[in-house]
């Protein structure tokens, strides 16, 4: 198949909204149109035909959405169905059957099914691999027992990835292996986590003698870790090296806030602003670095510094935000129990954002996890003394 050029693409694309007009479709309508727009290789289009894409480059993506966006096009609500675009849609591309692919990608992208991760456990962190969730053998399937924490949008899910141990005679990152699971199965309990903002996106997930098939399983048995070292580059270059603009994302409400307040403007204000306007730029073009690195088949440990730095940021700005607008800064719209279902720090208010980035430098990878990643992997210095990674998980001490 022949290289898919801008051009191409831009054709391809205004043949398809000459038949399929975005002008006042109605939520019926929507969900036809991201069916169609998916069935024609313009969803993602660095994804092999028939899966949504066109096989054309990963740089060609940004044209497709801006297209769309400008053609008043409706979206696939991104903001709550993250969780399924950057991490189980590039998961089950590399290591999906193509039943699996064939299956999950689709409804995943129109947004019909939401996707929730099954990872982190109340023992089990910053130290994934050494979670305690099992899953045993019976007949042509699997049985799994355990808890799992920290759990966004699992009360609106569909599906989950979820990795558990399925040995636990070999050294704890040898037995893991990686499902899916239906988050409506028969042993699924979904409990709400408050958390400081007073919503709660986050969930407890217990597990009850949950039923899954072998169908259901990504990758090998006892493969999980490779499995999940897939899911979690992708994931932190989701959560720190989103596409955006110049300007986009939380520096763009700083920026705003600044200039639509020129009453409260000082000259160490605007020093701080203008040192975390440049980081963020910094950052944002690394992002855009990484993202070609994942898109060329060659994802390192890049991801887990541009995570890092986007906590870092997000602290940074929120805080920042707070002291230009002073009191009314501390507002909150509200502090009632809600349970959102999606995420979107720059369509709420000041308050909201400063409490909510407080959570970023834990999820998606703690700080504290990402700086050893990048101190040993990137840096090259010296790795932490370890004897847990070579005793079997069942003789670790709990």
């Amino acid at each position: 198949m022949a290289e898919i050029t801008e051009a191409d693409l831009r054709a391809r694309i205004s043949a398809f909204l000459a038949d399929h007009d975005p002008a006042g479709i109605d939520d019926d309508g929507r969900l036809a149109f991201l069916r169609a727009r998916f069935d024609a290789g313009l969803a993602w289009v660095h994804f092999p035909v028939g899966l949504g894409g066109l096989a054309a480059g990963r740089s060609l993506q940004p044209v497709a959405d801006d297209a769309f966006a400008e053609a008043g096009a409706p979206d696939n609500r991104p903001t709550r169905i993250g969780i399924g675009l950057g991490m189980a849609a590039p998961t089950i591309l590399v290591h999906g059957t193509d039943a699996q692919r064939s299956r999950f990608l689709r409804p995943l992208w129109t947004g019909e099914e939401v996707w929730c991760q099954l990872f982190s456990e109340p023992g089990a962190g910053s130290d994934l691999a050494g979670l305690a969730t099992r899953a045993r053998r019976d007949g042509d399937g699997w049985v799994l027992d355990g808890q799992k924490v920290w759990t966004s949008m699992a009360h609106v899910a569909r599906w989950a990835i979820l990795l558990a141990r399925t040995d636990p005679d070999v050294p704890k990152h040898a037995g893991l292996t990686f499902f899916v699971l239906d988050m409506t199965a028969p042993g699924v309990e979904v409990r709400p986590l408050r958390q400081l903002t007073g919503e709660a996106e986050f969930n407890e997930v217990y597990l009850t003698g949950v039923r899954v098939p072998d169908e259901h399983r990504l990758g090998d048995v006892g493969a999980g870790w490779k499995v999940a070292q897939t899911t979690l580059m992708n994931e932190r270059v989701s959560i720190g090296g989103g596409a955006l603009p110049r300007e986009g994302g939380m520096i763009g409400v700083l920026a705003k806030a600044w200039r639509d307040q020129p009453a409260v403007r000082t000259p160490g204000m605007h020093d701080t602003i203008m040192r975390l306007w440049v980081r963020a730029e910094a950052a944002r073009l690394t992002g855009l670095r990484v993202r070609q690195q994942l898109a060329a088949g060659a994802p390192g440990p890049d991801g887990s510094a541009v995570k890092l730095s986007f906590a870092t940021l997000n602290q940074q700005i929120s805080a920042a935000e707070l002291d230009l607008r002073g009191d009314e800064g501390l507002r909150r719209d509200s502090w009632a129990m809600s349970r959102p279902e999606e995420v979107d720090f720059t369509g709420r208010d000041a308050g909201y954002r400063y409490l909510r980035a407080k959570g970023n430098s834990i999820e998606g990878g703690t700080s504290e996890v990402l700086r050893n990643i990048i101190a040993e992997r990137v840096l090259g210095l010296p790795a932490e003394p370890r004897v847990d990674t070579r005793v079997a998980w069942k003789d670790l001490p709990r």
